[in-house]
């Protein structure tokens, strides 16, 4: 543990597992505060009592980010439990349960599932908690987006990579936006990693394969790879940079 994050306050969305899990750890290790979110409180219990295992400060809350309101009852959340918020990892998102099929075959309910939780969901928690950061005149805000979108695989997750692509722009666009107010705005985009969601997945085992052929580093991306380039970007080490993605695929992708 270097301390890196040691007593800032970080919002990380969808915790109960795979990335979010994974972040909530690697930023108690660094001695944030946390507020975690999830759908599930049940689900996200172990993740909760691994944190406080290390020694970490959690707070978790029930939070469905399709819901209009709730980005607001996280920045309250936030606010009452520990008066600040310095990072927001905008991770939640559906992923969990897919399947790839050809891009004409997804229902319009699946469309309309993934933009109003990948997307608006994620505006509208930016929305909520910005104001704080405007006030602190410094903040950091972390957007997961993907590497699916840079890749002709992107044709079986269509829907999927076009929210991502939006997260891509989204990310640049609120650099702009809230820059001025001393808010850094980055992304990480992982690639095919062999989370619980992705290791769920119909034919994955012949995707990792075909996905690692295309790396330059030949072998499967793991959930703890994509931890320290969040971490870094939550960090006083990322001050001046802003608007950018951070790829972390093992070189699938090289922008």
């Amino acid at each position: 543990m270097s301390g890196e994050l040691k007593d800032k306050v970080a919002i990380i969305t969808g915790s109960s597992r795979g990335f979010g899990k994974v972040f909530a750890l690697k930023f108690a290790e660094e001695g944030a505060k946390l507020l975690l979110t999830t759908t599930s409180l049940e689900r996200a219990q172990g993740t909760v009592n691994e944190v406080k295992a290390k020694g970490g400060e959690v707070a978790i809350m029930e939070a469905d980010i399709s819901h209009e309101d709730t980005g607001k009852k996280i920045a309250e959340k936030v606010m009452q439990q520990y008066g600040r918020v310095d990072i927001l990892v905008n991770n939640a998102a559906i992923w969990y349960g897919l399947n790839a099929k050809p891009w004409d075959v997804w229902t319009v309910k699946e469309w309309d599932q993934m933009f109003t939780v990948n997307v608006r969901g994620n505006w509208l928690v930016c929305k909520a908690i910005a104001p704080l950061m405007i006030k602190q005149k410094k903040g950091k805000i972390i957007n997961i987006a993907s590497d699916v979108f840079k890749v002709p695989d992107s044709q079986w997750f269509l829907p999927y990579a076009l929210t991502k692509s939006a997260i891509y722009t989204m990310t640049q666009s609120l650099a702009a936006a809230l820059g001025p107010s001393g808010i850094n705005v980055n992304a990480v985009a992982p690639g095919y990693t062999a989370t619980e969601a992705s290791l769920g997945q119909e034919g994955s085992e012949k995707l990792f394969e075909s996905v690692v052929a295309a790396q330059m580093i030949k072998r499967r991306a793991e959930p703890g790879d994509v931890g320290g380039a969040v971490v870094f970007l939550a960090s006083a080490d990322s001050d001046l940079i802003t608007g950018q993605t951070i790829v972390v695929d093992g070189g699938h992708v090289m922008l």
